[in-house]
């Protein structure tokens, strides 16, 4: 069994969206509070995970219908050798840099999915098949209309495929998802699904003090309002290990936009991923929406730099400098810079305190496709406490 409590505070003076100059800025504190329990034998293992979410003073002192909910309960059988495996239920999906399929660990709530998980995988090889069926409820007349406000699609199959050696410095992992969506009327119980496909890959290589990583992915497929689609990402990143200290990072993501009179819908979607992982930590982008009738697409250029002070401590400081894939309008395809600052303390073993500021200098097309006011500063401030023990292990 585990458990952990995580408090962050935060400072909102423009964070997800730009504020224009009559906003104000805001102080809260968000809370997870979460106890896990994981049972495994030869050739079983099971997980469950219940939490509590939220924001401080959001619950009253009396509350009779409290927000508690599990957020993992699986089950995974081993078969042939415990090469093969069967998993079921609601988990997370994480798959190599997090850029499609991410936890989101960063969210209070994190991501999870209600799915089947198949999988083979010995010595380099792994191949896991994952499929869903999603639906609101148990349904009696139509069955087939999913309404919004559960899971984001409607069905899903995704194969994903890695090689990965230890006695070789590079992986390379391929991906291929397709998901539905209902576009169907829930007053006549008719469905209308639409389909888009994400196809790619990831490459990894290690060498001495360089790290590299680089990713290309594909969408085809449909709109809701039946647009053919045709969008792809690209990106490319470093790490150099300078010293045992000192690194520097640094990358370059493309993701495709689109222009409101295109035919064909070119906005690439990176679906499910750990957003604010890659751009910006500030979350203008894709962890938060452009505004109606706009899909820019993106460009992010970034540089950074990271400290190991010692054993306890560590830092880093990341610059971005954002575009816009296609022209918006009449206006330059700079949407601004952005300078990102996070310190870590490990506190104890299983005590973390972490702090970070952020701030984005945009520029006229940012208020544009985002809203607010790029003349007005904006920024934000956070700070976190995790605590995160093993509070008891039993073997028999």
């Amino acid at each position: 069994m585990s458990a952990q409590v995580r408090a962050r505070a935060e400072y909102r003076n423009g964070a997800l969206f730009p504020f224009d100059d009559t906003d104000k800025s805001v102080f809260f504190i968000n809370n997870r509070a979460r106890l896990s329990m994981d049972y495994s034998r030869s050739n079983l293992q099971m997980r469950f995970s219940a939490q509590h979410v939220g924001v401080w003073g959001q619950d009253p002192q009396i509350d009779k219908n409290g927000r508690f909910m599990l957020n993992e309960a699986w089950a995974k059988m081993y078969f042939g050798d415990n090469r093969f495996f069967a998993q079921l239920g609601r988990f997370a999906l994480s798959y190599d840099d997090e850029r499609i399929l991410g936890g989101l660990d960063w969210n209070v709530a994190g991501r999870f999915h209600d799915a089947l998980r198949l999988g083979y995988e010995s010595g380099e090889h792994k191949v896991h098949a994952i499929l869903a069926l999603n639906q609101n409820d148990e349904k009696i007349n139509g069955g087939s209309f999913y309404i919004p406000g559960g899971q984001p699609y409607k069905n899903m199959q995704t194969a994903w495929y890695q090689y990965k050696s230890n006695d070789c410095p590079f992986r390379i992992s391929l991906l291929a998802m397709n998901l539905g969506f209902e576009g169907g009327d829930p007053e006549t119980k008719e469905a209308d699904n639409y389909y888009m496909q994400t196809f790619g890959t990831n490459l990894a290589y290690q060498f001495d003090r360089l790290d590299l990583n680089a990713s290309a992915y594909y969408q085809s497929g449909k709109t809701k309002s039946d647009r053919n689609i045709s969008a792809f990402l690209t990106n490319i990143e470093f790490k150099y290990h300078i010293t045992d200290a000192w690194d520097i990072n640094g990358g370059f993501d493309y993701l495709s936009g689109s222009k409101k009179k295109d035919g064909t819908y070119h906005a690439f979607d990176p679906l499910y991923g750990t957003h604010h992982k890659f751009y910006g930590a500030m979350d203008y982008f894709y962890a938060s929406s452009f505004k109606s009738g706009y899909a820019p697409g993106l460009t992010d250029s970034r540089l950074g730099v990271a400290y190991k002070a010692s054993s306890r401590v560590n830092m880093n400081m990341n610059y971005h400098f954002f575009t816009t894939a296609v022209k918006v309008d009449e206006f330059k395809r700079s949407l601004g810079s952005e300078v990102d600052l996070q310190v870590n303390v490990n506190i104890m073993k299983d005590v973390n305190l972490s702090a970070g500021y952020s701030f984005m200098c945009g520029t006229k097309t940012m208020d544009v496709i985002k809203g607010g006011d790029h003349s007005r500063w904006q920024d934000w401030a956070w700070l976190s406490l995790n605590i995160n023990p093993q509070i008891l292990k039993v073997k028999w």
